[in-house]
């Protein structure tokens, strides 16, 4: 399986690069909203995508709505990882196409539970 990772922390790039990688997956990594989308456009043969919140220039939620928008990546699985905890980020998050919503800090634990919601056997 293959998991896009869009963070501008290097550091959680890199954590979630480590868990994913030991669960099984292959990573790619993305800084911004646009190296995401240049990345899915040219390969769009993702099961997963990691998504933070708060990214330069365009955030992680119209992130999601454009993703959602691409017919290429229709079975493409949304997780939002961000610091955001308000109820209502989470509410908007999924109805801007989002799959599943962990909040940071979080533990392998954690994230691989939210993978085995997702239908991801881990």
């Amino acid at each position: 399986m293959r998991a896009l990772i869009i963070d501008d922390s290097r550091a959680m790039r890199s954590i979630l690069s480590g868990i994913l990688g030991e669960a099984g997956f292959d990573t790619v990594p993305a800084a911004d909203a646009e190296e995401a989308l240049t990345i899915l456009e040219a390969d769009p043969e993702f099961e997963l995508a990691l998504v933070d919140w708060n990214l330069p220039a365009m955030s992680g939620l119209e992130l999601v709505a454009a993703l959602r928008k691409m017919p290429a990546l229709a079975d493409l699985r949304l997780m939002m990882v961000t610091t955001e905890t308000e109820l209502e980020r989470v509410r908007k998050a999924l109805e801007y196409g989002a799959d599943e919503y962990i909040m940071k800090p979080f533990d392998k634990e954690m994230l691989l539970e939210k993978l085995t919601l997702l239908g991801i056997d881990v």
